[in-house]
């Protein structure tokens, strides 16, 4: 039975009743429970969730300290709702999300999120809707950011830890309760801990009593440390030293605990590991189904230790995960001598290592690698210097990589960096692998200058040290080169990528992976240069090359699809773009799930595949939901977020709310201008795409202003030729047009379609829309014999290569002036 905590219970009650379900914004509906460890705040949400339960449709429960496990936990919900879902992590979030909003098929909602004490790591996890959320966590800094209400949660009054302290131990009079609150200051896990022990055993509380009061733990031993209070120490020396004459192994075991993450000790990875890898003691102890279970057992008696269970194949409870308060676990970590903790590092990452499949691209084995990694940290995996951990280490952020997870991955790499930038060679192998992905998560993050920084500070010296075929010189290479695409500097990139692949293929040959990568790499550089067809036929051998050598659903054949079908769209071939995507992208959600950035950027695609082909229906719908995940996936900020509202203002500008497409289309020129500086290309396009929509609302001056710079800008920085640079002049001489500047339209319109013409071929969709704009600007001038002659000809091209009824057919039939949106592409 529950004790005390009325007056919290009421408080939180009132607030969250007041707020109503969904009836405020998130700070009326999400309270926060905050105040120092053990004080109870884990016990009062689950007392608030059985006393209201009947008040919500379904309550959930999330231990939240650490993030991996959060999501996994959130994602299990969606079993729980019955949601038509599959099995990847990003896509049941998702759902689940997406569900609590609508109210689907529960309005009243409940979540809890134990533990949360870091709000960046929770809060993309939170989720909007019409439901309530609770929070427990050690920090108060959630109502000054807008998060949630606080409530802070303080020990026992006196009355509640009498009253607790003899339920847990009838045995006590009132007086003996009154003191032993006292002894312990009314913290209600302390209480909890030595009411149990005196529940448990013989001796006398008054004895009992004064040794926590004389706090000395070493007497029965435990090392004292500053950092606990003083009382906490001796009643967990005294349990650990009943738990030790009972059961030495359990104590063991209870240790190696300590180097699991707290909320999922894997109990079936230890259970289940090879007897090499555990101590002697307890690898006997494993190969016993009895003691092991008998061990487990007693570690839940010591209150230190909860197990989770689930049915195992043959239908019988089997625990799945063991859960240890967080002050314990710490307190166990910090009271072992530096052998033990050492000892115990060392058996934790052999097991770690052993359930590493050592293949982190196969998307298979993704479940695997989210288990191993909130255990990365406590098990000392990155402060081993032993070569298995370090290369399991390695496969965890390749992982992270490939999955996308860059934020985890970029904070793995700086702590290993940290702790061993100054122990090891920086051209020691794992050190240039950690550097490579440091400067890969950096660049992912949109952090480019100092992707840039790491990427050549390591090319220098391998440049400088070893031979220009040298394996680990080229993969630096062919990682600053991203990086320097992703600045903007796409001839530099290009010409580095063409280096390492002509390397790469005269040492390993055309069809080595690693020539394949780089290969890909080179293909990325000739489209952000405008050579289409080249690109083409470059994504197109290496996607061949990689159907028939990895399997069709491999992600590095997807992102080639995905590659190749980029290339079709922007050659104006839509329609056969559009079903090259459809299947890309349906691949891409069964394999990788709909939340990786690499299955966003193949639905970005489709969506852009979709308008393209007069879609519009369902590029609309696409593209806000894109706009959604990817918001949510890497955030507000990220380049690939930026990459899809960029589209969205401009889609939304020609058949949505012109009023938001401005206001968007200027926020988004805006983060370009400050993430990558006023003369990278994509600030200068997005900066030409507001130009369009002032123009939409009518300030005919000012957009002409905006496409002059644009025009100017993107004409120095990617030289007048450049599909970009084109599809600005194409804009500008509208621009030019609707202010009444006929000649200088016309003069800018023709040399607009000549270039088009050599740059891009009589047909594409831009040479024709530059021929559509010509016309008119000759009719402007009164040549419309001429105007007639170039109308014609588009329009039958037009219909020719996109079809009669296709939209911009109909658009250069009806005479609409054509005109040209920047799309950024991805890096």
């Amino acid at each position: 039975r529950f004790t005390g905590r009325d007056h919290v219970l009421e408080e939180l009650h009132d607030k969250l009743a007041g707020g109503g379900l969904g009836a405020g914004p998130p700070l009326e509906t999400r309270i926060a429970l905050y105040g120092i460890s053990g004080v109870g705040k884990s016990q009062i949400a689950a007392e608030y969730a059985h006393r209201f339960g009947n008040d919500y449709d379904v309550v959930w429960w999330i231990s939240a300290t650490n993030r991996g496990a959060a999501r996994e936990q959130l994602a299990e919900l969606a079993n729980r709702l019955g949601l038509p879902v599959g099995h990847e992590l990003g896509d049941r979030i998702r759902a689940v999300h997406e569900a609590l909003r609508v109210g689907r098929p529960y309005r009243r909602w409940l979540l809890v999120f134990d533990s949360a004490d870091d709000m960046e790591q929770i809060e993309d996890l939170v989720p909007d809707g019409r439901g309530h959320v609770l929070i427990t966590t050690l920090t108060r800094d959630w109502s000054g950011s807008g998060s949630a209400q606080e409530i802070e949660v303080r020990p026992f009054n006196r009355m509640e830890s009498v009253a607790y302290a003899r339920r847990r131990a009838p045995r006590l009079t009132p007086l003996e309760a009154d003191l032993l609150a006292e002894a312990v200051q009314d913290l209600p896990l302390l209480l909890a801990q030595t009411a149990a022990w005196l529940d448990a055993n013989p001796m006398s509380p008054k004895e009992y009593i004064e040794l926590i009061r004389r706090g000395e733990p070493s007497l029965v031993g435990i090392r004292i440390s500053s950092d606990y209070p003083m009382a906490f120490q001796t009643s967990w020396a005294i349990t650990l030293n009943t738990l030790r004459e009972r059961s030495p192994a359990a104590v063991e075991l209870l240790k190696l605990f300590a180097f699991f993450t707290p909320d999922a000790i894997p109990v079936p990875m230890l259970a289940k590991a090879r007897r090499g890898d555990l101590p002697e003691h307890l690898a006997d102890l494993a190969a016993e189904p009895i003691s092991w279970n008998t061990a487990l057992r007693r570690l839940t008696e010591s209150t230190a230790v909860r197990l989770d269970y689930q049915l195992s194949e043959e239908s019988d409870p089997a625990v799945e995960t063991a859960q240890m308060h967080r002050l314990y676990h710490r307190f166990l970590r910090s009271d072992m001598t530096e052998d033990e903790r050492d000892q115990m590092s060392a058996t934790a990452c052999r097991v770690l290592v052993t359930a590493d499949p050592q293949n982190p691209s196969d998307t298979r084995y993704w479940e695997r690698y989210a288990e191993l990694i909130p255990h990365l940290e406590p098990a000392g995996v990155l402060d081993s210097p032993e070569p298995a951990v370090q290369e399991l280490l390695l496969n965890c952020i390749e992982y992270l990589r490939v999955r996308g997870e860059n934020r985890m991955g970029l904070r793995l790499c700086e702590q290993f960096l940290a702790r061993w930038s100054t122990r090891m060679e920086p051209t020691r192998r794992t050190m240039l692998v950690l550097t490579h992905q440091h400067a890969n998560m950096l660049r992912r993050m949109g952090r480019y200058r100092e992707a840039e920084a790491v990427g050549s500070a390591i090319v220098d010296q391998l440049a400088a040290e070893r031979t220009p075929a040298d394996s680990d010189l080229l993969r630096a290479q062919d990682g600053l080169a991203g990086t320097l695409m992703a600045l903007g500097s796409y001839e530099e990139a290009y010409t580095l990528f063409d280096t390492v692949w002509r390397t790469y293929t005269e040492v390993l040959g055309p069809e080595a992976p690693r020539t394949l990568s780089s290969r890909h790499n080179l293909g990325s550089a000739l489209a952000l240069l405008g050579r289409y067809e080249d690109a083409l036929g470059t994504f197109r051998d290496v996607l061949a090359f990689r159907e028939r050598e990895l399997r069709a659903r491999h992600h590095l054949t997807l992102n080639a699809g995905a590659s190749y079908s980029r290339m079709l769209r922007l050659l104006g071939r839509y329609r056969d773009a559009t079903s090259s995507q459809e299947l890309n992208a349906r691949l891409h959600r069964q394999v990788m799930g709909s939340h990786t950035p690499q299955t966003l950027r193949a639905e970005h695609d489709l969506a852009l595949c979709l308008r393209r082909s007069g879609e519009l229906g369902r590029a609309d719908a696409l593209m806000a939901d894109l706009v959604e995940r990817s918001r949510r996936v890497q955030g507000p900020r990220h380049p690939e977020t930026l990459m899809v509202r960029a589209d969205y203002a401009t889609f939304l500008r020609e058949h949505g709310d012109l009023g938001h497409a401005r206001d968007l289309a200027e926020e988004i020129a805006e983060r370009y201008r400050a993430l990558a500086g006023a003369d990278h290309p994509y600030t200068i396009g997005t900066l030409g795409n507001t130009g369009l929509a002032r123009g939409a609302f009518g300030e005919l001056t000012e957009a002409l202003d905006i496409a002059e710079r644009a025009l100017g800008d993107m004409t120095r920085i990617m030289g007048p030729d450049h599909p970009w640079t084109l599809g600005c002049a194409l804009n500008t001489a509208a621009a030019r047009n609707r202010v009444e500047d006929e000649d200088g339209a016309v003069e800018l319109s023709h040399d607009t379609l000549e270039r088009a013409k050599a740059a891009l071929g009589g047909t594409h969709p831009l040479t024709l829309s530059a021929k559509t704009a010509l016309a008119e600007d000759l009719r402007t001038l009164r040549r419309g014999q001429e105007a007639a002659k170039l109308e014609q000809e588009a329009v039958q091209q037009l219909a020719e290569t996109l079809g009669a009824e296709h939209p911009h057919t109909l658009s250069a039939r009806r005479r609409r002036r054509p005109y040209w949106d920047f799309e950024p592409q991805p890096v």
